[in-house]
């Protein structure tokens, strides 16, 4: 989620605010500088447990390891509405990156979803598209949304439809038009070029043994074990938006990483024999 942001702007060090995709390329370079491994277009499909020693399954290979950590963050949620999934890739995004709203110029875009990713998404197309509509179906946007980014919004001139909802979606190869249902029950059919939603999301975690604890959402539980950041399964631990509890900010799951290295070296050392330490 944080690779697809338009803007970042509470990351220390960025006054100015950062994509999130430049943010992420320049994590991948700086990993990379200090020895990292890359296993590109690749997917782990399952986990075995061990005394010690876990096994991870990659594709056809088996990769064992003394210790896991569980940084898989979140999926988007799916709209779940048939007429308009039809569209998707010509029309309907989930998620947001920079690079989309250049294809949006002088169109009519909706933001499905209220938060501050909603928000953002909403802020950067208002440069490029004709009009930009947040579509919200809570009553108020302030429940969701930070105050500096409805000012940024509003200045914006994005207008934002509270207690509405799409409903249905028209068009041929690509989408033309959507029909929005207001608090009254009322549908309304309107011209749309784009439906962008960002209406949360959720882990992606079912390959995960039943060992390791999740949450009735399916987010990973930590603290079950001598570590923070450790699962209810020793030596694989658990940080960022996967994790259950866990605050959904980009500087807190940056800082979870650096917290849960220490957190492993203490795990590696308790491994060793007594005569190694």
């Amino acid at each position: 989620q944080a690779g697809s942001s338009a803007r970042i702007r509470n990351y220390l060090g960025f006054q100015r605010g950062i994509s999130g995709g430049e943010l992420a390329t320049r994590a991948y370079q700086q990993a990379w500088v200090f020895g990292t491994t890359f296993l590109l277009m690749r997917e782990v499909t399952g986990l075995s447990l061990g005394d010690g020693a876990h096994v991870l399954a990659v594709g056809d290979e088996e990769i064992k390891a003394s210790s896991i950590i569980l940084a898989t963050g979140v999926s988007w949620r799916n709209l779940g509405l048939p007429s308009l999934e039809r569209y998707q890739g010509q029309g309907l995004y989930y998620g947001y990156s920079a690079a989309d709203a250049l294809g949006f110029a002088g169109g009519r875009v909706f933001v499905i979803g209220a938060g501050n990713s909603g928000g953002q998404a909403a802020a950067h197309l208002s440069r490029y598209a004709e009009q930009v509509t947040i579509v919200c179906r809570r009553a108020r946007i302030t429940d969701t949304m930070s105050s500096y980014l409805i000012d940024e919004i509003r200045a914006a001139g994005v207008d934002v439809l509270q207690s509405t909802q799409i409903v249905d979606a028209h068009g041929g190869e690509r989408l033309e038009q959507v029909t929005l249902r207001d608090a009254r029950g009322v549908d309304h059919v309107v011209a749309a070029d784009g439906v962008f939603a960002l209406i949360g999301a959720e882990p992606r975690t079912d390959w995960l043994p039943e060992a390791i604890e999740r949450d009735e959402r399916g987010f990973v539980r930590t603290g079950g074990g001598e570590h923070m950041f450790e699962t209810s399964a020793p030596g694989v631990f658990a940080i960022g938006d996967v994790r259950a509890a866990s605050v959904k900010r980009v500087a807190s799951a940056v800082g979870e990483g650096s917290v849960v290295i220490h957190q492993v070296h203490r795990h590696l050392e308790e491994l060793r024999p007594a005569s190694r330490r």
